[in-house]
Order: structure tokens, then C-alpha cells, then sequence
């Protein structure tokens, strides 16, 4: 009976060194999300680029539509300019 009793008292002490043995490592986080985040970051930079592009191309068309708009405007005034001065070289010649 003794040896019974000191067997299942071995047996307790063992299953309590057991349980306090030290936990495995925790397991380490997947190494893909990193590459993920650059990616999404390359892809941010990338739209952040082509909106600047994008701006940079309508602001050079606006600027281009206004100088068109600009040289036409001017042609017309010296157009008119030209009418002004042949009317007053034919009315001089009547006179």
C-alpha cells in the first residue's frame, strides 16, 4: 500500500513539473504582411503620382486654351485695328 501511495504522490509532483514547464515560443506573424503594407504603399504613391500627372495635364491644357483664347482675342483687335486705319486712308483719299 505504501508503494501504491508513493507512486500516485510521484505521479501529482511530475504532472505539476510538467504543467509549469516553459510554453513553447509564441508563433512568430506571418512575414507576407510586410510586403503587403509596401505594396499598398507603392500603390498609394502610384495613384498619388498619377493625380498629380493628371492635374499637372488639365492645368497645361487650361493654360494652353487660354493662351489660344488670348492670341485669338489679340488677332481680332489688330484685325480691327487694320479695318480702322484702311477706313480712314479712304475716307482721307475722298477728302
Amino acid at each position: 500500500m505504501s508503494k501504491l501511495l508513493a507512486a500516485l504522490i510521484a505521479g501529482l509532483f511530475s504532472a505539476a513539473v510538467f504543467a509549469q514547464a516553459t510554453p513553447a515560443t509564441p508563433a512568430t506573424p506571418a512575414t507576407p504582411a510586410a510586403p503587403a503594407a509596401k505594396a499598398e504603399a507603392k500603390k498609394e504613391d502610384k495613384a498619388a503620382a498619377k493625380t498629380e500627372k493628371k492635374e499637372e495635364k488639365a492645368a497645361a491644357k487650361t493654360e494652353k486654351k487660354e493662351e489660344k483664347a488670348a492670341a485669338k482675342t489679340e488677332k481680332k483687335s489688330t484685325k480691327k485695328a487694320a479695318a480702322k486705319k484702311e477706313e480712314a486712308k479712304k475716307e482721307e483719299k475722298k477728302s
